[in-house]
């Protein structure tokens, strides 16, 4: 059977890198063996899930580059889990329950405080008819519980080996809430079985369900064999704390918002966890060869912004000018230019930090000077324009033979007059792009006024035109 994958999550907040690695390393097992990858929105939480966090999903799954080839609303198949509550009901394996959040809540602690687990006590399966009356008169709807088999049940994971459960410790899920909604249990093995899907891989925190959704799926008469499952160990930050999706700094939105590369984050998320190194790479097809996995560890990987950085900048300086011409033309920056981008991309981390070097180069800027003194001698000696390359080099060699300054005293107040920065790009690359006019007005500490002629190589404004 051809391999099929889903991607599942619930539009209930933002898609944070934790879900993303997860929706990734599908994506990656469906292309690497020739498969198909399915989104489905897991959407029956109408009290929290909304349209614009089901969009933001499509948007964020899009921007890291995981195009899908079916997609899947849950609230579109209601009928198919209405059909499955008639099946395991006719089958004996639904019961009504009718107890109260709190008389559940006051069972647990009973549980707990006798060190037992807390595994819901079947005393539905018991109830009277005269108990069920009562219930219902108080106003009381009933849910309905999934009767698990008191077997064990084992799989062997992709990722964490051969895995057991023991059935009389584990207690009988809710499928059907009392409102008759059925619940992410029964939807997901519904829509798994309907769909073809023939790997489910998740988060670690899913093993418990895969013990209760290999019954389930029994139960409506699907093979479990048919089902391979691989559990993936949850990210945590530098520390070791787990990711949450409520840290707003790690959702798909706020680092798309802070200029991320999306082929940087996605190299990230599909290496750490493995023994492969992580490193940048030039499209999502080149984390294909050699995609297993088994290559995942069981070891808690951790996310670090850091790594993302190196990362990011790695990136940038071998992405060529025509792949980010149309960001920069959408950030404002549409004069930006080739030469531009060869001269800033190495000195980048993100691709709006190419901004404060467009403003530097393109915009009349101003920039606080120092040694006022020896910028004036500079200016006198700037050649004429066109420049190059080897522009930088000239002038610098002519400063040295006129003031005898060499080293920093010579390069650094002439990087900080033109450019406001102790550090950035070669100076050879960035004279031609700041331009000459630009570059006299700094030295000079002012605009230029027009020009009637120029004198030693320099225009000289007409106020200061020599007699």
């Amino acid at each position: 059977m051809s391999v099929r994958v889903r991607f599942a999550p619930s539009p209930t907040g933002l898609l944070h890198v934790g879900n993303a690695r997860v929706a990734l390393v599908n994506w990656l097992h469906a292309r690497a063996n020739g498969g198909s990858f399915l989104l489905r929105l897991d959407d029956t939480d109408t009290e929290r899930g909304t349209d614009e966090f089901a969009r933001a999903i499509e948007v964020d799954l899009r921007w890291l580059g995981l195009e899908w080839d079916a997609f899947v609303r849950q609230s579109d198949r209601m009928e198919r889990y209405r059909d499955a509550f008639e099946r395991l009901t006719a089958a004996g394996r639904l019961y009504a329950c009718y107890e109260t959040p709190e008389e559940l809540a006051f069972k647990r602690r009973r549980q707990m405080a006798r060190g037992e687990p807390p595994r819901y006590d079947r005393a539905g399966l018991s109830m009277t008819g005269e108990e069920r009356a009562r219930y219902e008169a108080a106003g009381h709807e009933p849910y309905w519980r999934f009767l698990l088999d008191d077997g064990d049940v084992a799989w062997t994971d992709i990722i964490r080996g051969p895995v057991r459960f023991e059935g009389r410790h584990l207690s009988d899920p809710v499928l059907f809430r009392a409102d008759a909604r059925p619940l992410y249990t029964l939807c997901s093995v519904v829509d798994d079985i309907d769909l073809g899907i023939t790997h489910v891989i998740r988060g670690e925190d899913h093993v418990a369900n895969t013990a209760v959704q290999l019954q389930l799926a029994s139960a409506l008469g699907a093979d479990p064999a048919a089902f391979a499952f691989a559990h993936m160990p949850l990210l945590a930050d530098p520390s070791g704390a787990p990711l949450s999706k409520r840290l707003g700094s790690l959702s798909l939105r706020q680092l798309r918002d802070e200029g991320v590369e999306a082929l940087a984050l996605a190299a990230l998320l599909a290496r750490i966890g493995t023994p492969d190194p992580v490193e940048a790479v030039s499209g999502l097809d080149a984390l294909l060869p050699g995609f297993d996995l088994a290559r995942y560890g069981r070891a808690t990987p951790r996310f670090d912004r850091d790594e993302l950085g190196r990362l990011d900048a790695a990136l940038l300086q071998r992405t060529p000018f025509e792949a980010v011409e149309p960001r920069l033309r959408d950030m404002g920056m549409g004069d930006f230019g080739p030469g531009l981008w060869l001269a800033v991309r190495g000195n980048i981390a993100t691709l709006p930090e190419a901004g404060d070097w467009y403003r530097i180069c393109r915009s009349d800027v101003e920039i606080e000077r120092e040694d006022h003194a020896f910028l004036a001698e500079t200016a006198v000696l700037l050649p004429p324009e066109p420049w190059d390359a080897e522009t930088w080099a000239a002038w610098t060699g002519k400063v040295r033979e006129t003031t005898g300054r060499k080293g920093r005293n010579l390069f650094r107040p002439l990087r900080l007059a033109l450019t406001g920065r102790e550090h950035g790009p070669e100076m050879s690359a960035l004279l031609p792009e700041i331009g000459r006019r630009r570059a006299l007005a700094r030295l000079v500490g002012r605009e230029p006024l027009p020009v009637t002629a120029a004198e030693g190589g320099v225009v000289v404004p007409l106020e200061r035109k020599k007699t």
